[in-house]
């Protein structure tokens, strides 16, 4: 076990981006089998076929994001990086204007903003490597996701063989659960990340708010963030809009504000009912450790591992407590007419 366990510990890495493979290809193979119902006439596509009709598709979603989406967002970024410096002075300016400025320290926030903004070029170059060292993990773990959607039902029945019988059942159905609800927590999230980033790209441009295809495309991907997600990109959005004036500003927060309320009262409950139910500081915790253990990939997979953790806790860990048969006879006799 000592063994083991070292190895495990020097191999952290490569069974991080392992875990991370197979729990896309489970997300996922529901997508496989939905294709390989298709029929046409008698001919039906098998695994193989399918896997590589969704490899394709993501492909050439990927390059239309790719052809149409990436470059505003990059020229929205140089942009920004160009133009951030010259516009603090006007912003700490509009600032000062603001009843008890002064006691809020504007001119330090003013002398470290500038200097934030005059070394990010200077970071972004010293952290390239490392981008490019993750981006090549996002790559192995796209090779092993395919070779998982393949192949993967085989290790699955071979893991299990190694349980007794009774626990193989219970523990096949606990994952079956398991996998039904990330899938649709994956979906659901998704399509609210989505929704919210086209709305605020929409409203940011009918508003004429500076890089604002950046702006939706950060209000969009932060949204997976329950609360603090929001508030940041929000407050981002606001104070770029308050670089041209403080009505225009306003209408962002007013949007903003507006949206959250169609959210929790429309959209949440009808795109989320069906998912696990994960409180905002669970999705929270379970970034921060996906973010430690894998980077990026870790936090692509934190969430729907902490829908599985929820899952297999309440399968084997939370107690029911029984209701006793006295209670039971107590509520029956005071309903009755």
């Amino acid at each position: 076990m000592v063994i083991a366990c070292g190895l495990a510990w020097k191999l952290r890495h490569v069974l991080g981006l392992v875990y991370v493979s197979a729990l896309f290809a489970v997300v996922l193979m529901p997508v496989v089998s939905r294709i390989q119902t298709v029929r046409f006439r008698k001919w039906r596509p098998s695994r193989t076929i399918a896997v590589v009709a969704l490899v394709f598709s993501v492909f050439a979603l990927l390059t239309l994001f790719l052809i149409l989406g990436l470059p505003p967002v990059l020229h929205d970024i140089q942009h920004f990086a160009a133009d951030l410096p010259e516009r603090i002075p006007s912003l700490v300016a509009k600032l000062k204007r603001l009843p008890l400025a002064d006691k809020f320290g504007v001119d330090t926030f003013a002398a470290k903003a500038q200097h934030f903004a005059g070394t990010s070029a200077e970071y972004i170059l010293a952290s390239a490597p490392r981008w490019i060292a993750r981006v090549l993990d996002l790559i192995t773990a796209f090779i092993l996701c395919i070779y998982f959607m393949l192949e993967g039902e085989f290790a699955y029945y071979y893991f299990l063989s190694f349980l007794p019988t009774v626990s193989r059942e219970r523990l096949a159905k606990t994952l079956v659960v398991a996998e039904v609800r990330m899938s649709k927590w994956l979906l659901g999230q998704g399509s609210l990340m989505l929704i919210l980033g086209v709305l605020s790209t929409i409203v940011f441009a009918a508003l004429h708010v500076r890089y604002f295809v950046l702006l939706g495309v950060l209000m969009g991907l932060f949204n997976i963030i329950p609360v603090a997600g929001g508030v940041i990109t929000i407050l981002l959005a606001a104070g770029v809009a308050a670089l041209d004036s403080w009505g225009k500003m306003a209408s962002v927060l007013i949007f903003y504000a507006i949206y959250v309320q169609l959210e929790n009262a429309v959209l949440t409950p009808r795109i989320m009912k069906s998912s696990v139910n994960l409180p905002g500081l669970a999705v929270l915790i379970g970034l921060l450790c996906g973010t430690a253990l894998c980077g990026i990939v870790g936090a692509m997979v934190a969430v729907p591992t902490a829908a599985l953790i929820a899952v297999l806790l309440d399968e084997y860990m939370v107690e029911k407590d029984a209701v006793p048969e006295h209670v039971v006879h107590k509520a029956r006799a005071d309903h009755a007419p």
